[in-house]
């Protein structure tokens, strides 16, 4: 069954289900006697049997690959619906926040794999190829970056520097500000622009992925490969991944403003919105982790590299793993 004759058959059950579910949840905040119901909402006796179609529905839908936002919407009804029949309230704050980075947020990056599989190869694809070019070709670095901004590096990535990646007057929670608000520029400037029809995604996952490469090809060819590499190493796997991510949201937007199928430009945005959103929730979440690693962790020379090294291979696999396998059990 396709999905459209799927919705046109089921859609009205699933509003009348959400109704009944918005006027519980409202009683449940005011505690007070209950107000009639409104004309041709759903019967009490009637919940328990539209609760298990709704549960139906969403496996039907899984099973068909259905688009991610009719699962989504089925699933949030099902989750309503299983807290208002078993007596449990909804989530909220902090529990509804944790529950989203522990389950809602992994599904959600592997609902969108493609976009995130492509925003990866626009990112670290550029990168690698420069580190790669810049060891056989050293002076191609010029046409990226002033020589100015090598010294600058060179000095902090500099053995003889007692705190890695940073000047004698910078301190670590300085620091930790500084990194918020760069991920945060870095991550919002890739995701916002792909409102222009993708372009501006496209553009900052291969900007960035170029000047990273540039900068770490150079200090690794220069000599300044193992404090370098040693700083990186900690925070890499959560400030790279997410910048992909972020990407991916934004190419989110963009596939909706170019192919926006047999609705409007407008309406195919509104529905891209909210899966971009929350891939740009989690992205956040990584990237004021980074942060913290990257202020706190990364800078100390107290530790020989090669515990920074494993470490940092840890966290690669946790975060990989993470995204590959979050959630999986709480939507069996």
């Amino acid at each position: 069954m396709r999905q459209a004759v799927f919705e046109a058959r089921y859609g009205a059950d699933w509003e009348r289900f959400e109704t009944w579910l918005d006027r519980d949840e409202k009683l449940r905040r005011r505690a007070g006697p209950a107000a009639p119901a409104p004309a041709g909402a759903l019967p009490d006796t009637e919940i328990p049997q539209a609760y298990r179609r709704v549960c139906q529905h969403l496996a039907l839908a899984r099973d068909r690959q259905y688009s991610p936002e009719l699962v989504d919407r089925l699933n949030q009804l099902a989750l309503r619906g299983h807290h208002l029949l078993y007596g449990a309230r909804p989530r909220r704050g902090f529990a509804r926040g944790l529950e989203f980075l522990l389950a809602g947020f992994p599904r959600r990056v592997r609902e969108e794999g493609a976009l995130v599989a492509a925003a990866a190869v626009l990112f670290f694809g550029p990168l690698a190829t420069l580190i790669v070019t810049l060891q056989w070709h050293p002076d191609f670095v010029y046409y990226l970056l002033e020589p100015e901004s090598l010294a600058k590096l060179q000095e902090m990535y500099s053995p003889a520097n007692k705190r890695l990646g940073m000047r004698d007057a910078d301190d670590n929670v300085a620091m930790f500000g500084f990194y918020i608000w760069n991920n945060v520029k870095i991550g919002f400037q890739t995701f916002a622009t792909g409102l222009a029809f993708g372009l501006g995604s496209i553009f900052y996952l291969a900007f960035n992925g170029l000047y990273i490469g540039a900068v770490a090809g150079h200090l690794t060819q220069a000599g300044y490969g193992t404090p370098f590499w040693s700083f990186v190493a900690g925070h890499s796997a959560l400030e790279l991944v997410a910048i992909a991510i972020s990407g991916a949201a934004g190419l989110k937007l963009g596939g909706a403003l170019i192919a926006p199928g047999l609705v409007s430009r407008k309406a195919a945005l509104m529905a891209a919105a909210r899966p971009a959103v929350q891939l740009m929730y989690g992205a956040a979440a990584m990237f004021l982790a980074a942060a913290f690693v990257e202020a706190f962790w990364s800078p100390l020379t107290a530790l020989p590299p090669a515990t920074k090294y494993t470490v940092g291979a840890i966290l690669w696999a946790v975060v990989l793993g993470y995204l590959a396998f979050g959630g999986r059990a709480r939507a069996a």
